[in-house]
């Protein structure tokens, strides 16, 4: 079988696809025929050594495909049924071994790509907007870089639960996605300075909550963006790691509260990642949630689609087919 193998962190270039045997499962894990892959700014953390890996490693956390191999005491997917699976190491390949406890059905309706497009930032906006901060009727919250492929998902969850949404994008195509997600204001961050703009949207109280992946750029904005009592929800780093921070500036902008959460924590459990998975596609399945396909590339060209990633040139999920 053909996977992408990380010899060494580094950039883009360190992506070279090879020639690997065919994986066997050990016990309780099984082998899966991988239909598509999604690209996440975690495999970048991984490839470049931001996020320490062991060496030699085949990157991706997140696939879509068909069960071809079980382990021993396996009793749960059968050969030939349809799963996806994320936060399990090793999607850029043709075959992966997964745990057989990470895998979640793929239901009716939804195919391949779809599922793998969006089971990762979907359980992470579904955990954000439920559980992190559980969005409230009547809240105002705001979603940096909304016209990504976890920013459009926040956005619709959010307006699910019958928030105001405030979104921040940098070009006008990706405030007119925002929009045609449910965003009821949009801040072009390149042009208005973030905090006075939030600020004068919500009569100065600011809001419930903001949900930030973007990390160094944008934490001072969404800090100053926090009604009293707000929560800041920083779940990424895009532009880089936050550095220290004195929690008397949590006093000073109002009692806020700051939480670093990741997705793992939130679905450690197999009975919480079934119930977050089943709620995620079943919203696609349904047709109530969007899943957009900003880019798909050969698995051959997975350093393109992570320059392109990390360039922010994109909007949505970049997929590897």
């Amino acid at each position: 079988m053909r996977a992408v193998v990380v010899k060494e962190p580094g950039g883009p270039e360190v992506l070279r696809l090879t020639e690997a045997p065919d994986p066997e499962p050990g016990p309780g894990e099984v082998v899966v025929d991988v239909e598509a892959r999604g690209v996440n700014f975690i495999d970048i953390y991984q490839r470049s050594g931001a996020y320490a890996v062991p060496t030699p490693f085949v990157p991706g956390v997140e696939a879509a495909g068909t069960v071809a191999t079980l382990g021993e005491g396996v009793d749960g997917p059968r050969v030939g049924a349809r799963v996806a699976w994320a936060m399990v190491p090793g999607a850029y390949a043709e075959r992966a071994v997964v745990p057989a406890d990470r895998l979640v059905p793929v239901p009716d309706g939804v195919g391949a790509e779809q599922a793998a497009a969006v089971l990762l930032q979907g359980l992470t906006a579904h955990y954000l907007t439920h559980s992190t901060y559980p969005v409230q009727p009547g809240d105002t919250v705001l979603v940096h870089a909304a016209a990504g492929g976890t920013g459009l998902l926040l956005v619709q969850l959010a307006k699910a639960r019958r928030a105001r949404v405030i979104a921040t994008v940098s070009t006008d195509a990706k405030a007119d996605l925002a929009r045609a997600a449910g965003a009821d204001e949009v801040i072009r961050y390149d042009r208005t300075e973030v905090a006075p703009a939030v600020r004068e949207l919500t009569g100065g109280a600011g809001v419930a909550a903001v949900y930030d992946g973007v990390g160094a750029a944008t934490f001072d904005a969404s800090l100053a963006s926090l009604r009293p009592r707000g929560v800041l929800a920083l779940f990424g780093q895009a532009s880089g790691a936050v550095p220290p921070v004195d929690p008397q500036r949590l006093n000073s902008a109002g009692s806020v509260f700051l939480t670093r959460p990741t997705l793992a924590h939130y679905v450690a459990e197999r009975e919480e990642l079934l119930e977050r998975a089943s709620d995620v596609l079943g919203l696609v399945a349904a047709g109530a949630l969007r899943v957009r396909v900003g880019g798909r590339y050969p698995l051959a060209e997975a350093a393109r689609a992570h320059e392109d990633l990390a360039g922010r040139r994109t909007t949505g999920k970049l997929l590897l087919d």
